[in-house]
């Protein structure tokens, strides 16, 4: 148990710069908390003791703002930066070196049973905000950018922004735009621009015509 949490704590030092002393990291990362409180909660849910399992992981959300149902299943070097607002849900399966960041939610899409949230595969990271839903897979090493939502699945190296979420970059290879969090695409706002060069379009069109009419008549 104690080498499980020093490599916590180790994994807070190798993703969050502004780390600085163990105590530091032991006392104020609420990150760190969750994931401890979880691990207890997660252990009684596996023996079906559900209420006690729940209890824990409410206590959890109260004082970090992090709420991760006992039954999300959750691998080693998790990292939660930040946290607040973080929701993960019951189903969910969470690989080994995974990041993620302040308002995440990794919930499902209705009241559907079974498996009815995602997994994260190995070493992907989900930014601030990002919303992903549904019994999807994010694939290995793959990133989903702020404020995405992500509907289907990912493909393991890839690069996900924009809502409804759509692929960018693939094995190193820029289909789009890169990840830049204070830059994502819009595609609502591309479709109007779209839209508009379609309206100037035809309003040129409109115009001849109009034009050839009045040198007709």
């Amino acid at each position: 148990m104690f080498k499980r949490m020093k490599e916590d704590i180790e994994t807070v030092f190798d993703q969050d710069p502004a780390a600085r002393t163990s105590i530091e990291v032991i006392l104020t990362y609420s990150g760190l908390h969750a994931i401890w409180a979880h691990r207890v909660a997660h252990a009684f849910f596996k023996r079906k003791m559900y209420f006690i399992a729940r209890l824990i992981s409410q206590v959890n959300r109260f004082f970090t703002g992090i709420e991760i149902h006992p039954g999300a299943k959750i691998g080693r070097r998790f990292f939660i930066d930040h946290g607040m607002g973080v929701v993960i849900g019951e189903t969910c399966v969470i690989g080994d070196g995974v990041t993620v960041f302040q308002g995440v939610t990794l919930g499902g899409t209705g009241k559907e049973k079974g498996k009815r949230h995602p997994t994260i595969k190995d070493n992907a990271l989900i930014a601030t905000g990002a919303k992903v839903l549904g019994n999807i897979t994010i694939g290995e090493n793959s990133k989903v950018g702020a404020g995405s939502v992500v509907l289907k699945d990912v493909p393991p190296n890839s690069t996900v922004v924009g809502i409804p979420g759509r692929v960018v970059i693939r094995d190193g290879v820029k289909l789009k735009r890169d990840l830049n969090h204070s830059d994502l695409p819009d595609p609502i706002s591309d479709k109007f621009a779209a839209m508009e060069q379609e309206i100037a379009r035809l309003s040129m069109e409109l115009s001849a015509m109009k034009k050839e009419r009045s040198h007709s008549g």
